[in-house]
């Protein structure tokens, strides 16, 4: 599909963000490495000693630290965080540790979903699923109660980072087709990792972690969601599909501010990340500050409509918008005709 001039302009001014920074890639991995394995260890201490406000606020610091890690290790999935190919696939598979996500299935998965953002055609391969409002209209009671509840913020903030970090990358999509002994390898790590923060850091080390990786799942779910999830995204059919609109239109520009985009690698700017991949994450905020309004998708998202987002749940084929569920008594009247 040939590029609008729009396009054109945005794809050129952004090719200078895309250089990589060997010194800025390994600043960012080291800082935030230290900044986990501090806050992991000063946490334990004082969860040990009862000092609970002081654990608790550790513990935030940890999950989003959690998250930074998890974003860079996406980076390498792209080779955007090092200049140097082998780099990103050492890093990769070491924050794997980390992120609790096998590396390259990730990887793979990821690119998936690259390649298929806003086709209708292809759900399979987006994060969170959604459902057209034609389906909706015409699907079984039960199948709606399923994805009332999948939909439910309670529940897919709450249960959707544990399911998905804890259980399901311990054997994810695509697991065969990628490499059974890359997880396989990935699991044993892991469970080395949580063995050795058991005899350094005892039962308060454990504890930790796994209630910063909890925080750090929601986290995670609350950005993946509002990264395509919002009234006046994109998605569309063959042959109408215009990829290069799903990646702009159809991926958000979250601005809630320099403190969450400090805890969350700059993945907020997902409308830049998805036009154009290779621009690293410490690039995206100045990156997206210097676009020029003239070649902005859309306006950014900032808190108060992100939590509205989450009232969103089906897209309207006519209309081409995210809708909230209908209302019972037109569901019936639509069900009854």
């Amino acid at each position: 599909m040939t590029e609008t001039p729009d396009h054109m302009a945005l794809r050129a001014f952004l090719k200078p963000y895309t250089a990589k920074s060997d010194a800025r890639g390994t600043l960012s991995l080291a800082g935030t490495l230290i900044v986990y394995t501090g806050a992991l260890s000063l946490g334990a201490v004082t969860a040990a000693q009862g000092q609970w406000g002081i654990a608790l606020i550790l513990v935030v610091i940890l999950a989003f630290a959690t998250v930074r890690l998890y974003v860079l290790q996406h980076d390498c999935g792209h080779y955007a965080l090092f200049a140097s190919r082998w780099m990103n696939d050492v890093a990769g598979y070491l924050l794997s540790i980390f992120s609790l996500t096998p590396y390259r299935v990730m990887q793979y998965n990821h690119n998936q979903h690259h390649a298929y953002l806003g086709n209708l055609d292809h759900r399979e391969t987006t994060e969170v699923y959604t459902m057209t409002l034609a389906e909706w209209q015409a699907a079984h009671w039960s199948r709606r109660l399923w994805y009332r509840i999948y939909r439910n913020p309670v529940v897919m903030l709450s249960l959707g980072g544990i399911v998905t970090y804890f259980f399901a990358y311990r054997w994810p999509r695509n697991t065969r087709l990628v490499g059974v002994w890359g997880v396989f390898a990935h699991n044993l790590m892991l469970a080395l990792y949580l063995a050795l923060i058991w005899i350094t850091l005892g039962g308060a080390g454990l504890l930790v972690w796994g209630v910063s990786a909890v925080i750090a799942g929601v986290i995670g779910v609350f950005l993946v969601y509002l990264q395509h999830n919002f009234e006046e995204t994109y998605w569309d059919r063959k042959p109408d599909l215009d990829f290069r609109k799903a990646t702009l239109t159809g991926s958000s520009s979250l601005d809630l501010g320099w403190l969450w985009d400090l805890g969350t690698g700059n993945i907020a700017y997902h409308d830049l990340h998805h036009f154009n991949p290779a621009i690293p994450s410490y690039n995206l905020r100045r990156c997206q500050n210097d676009v020029p309004d003239a070649l902005k998708p859309h306006d950014v998202i900032r808190w108060p409509e992100a939590i509205r987002s989450f009232r969103l749940k089906l897209w309207d084929e006519e209309t081409k918008r995210m809708v909230p569920f209908p209302e019972l008594r037109a569901s019936r009247m639509i069900a009854a005709g």
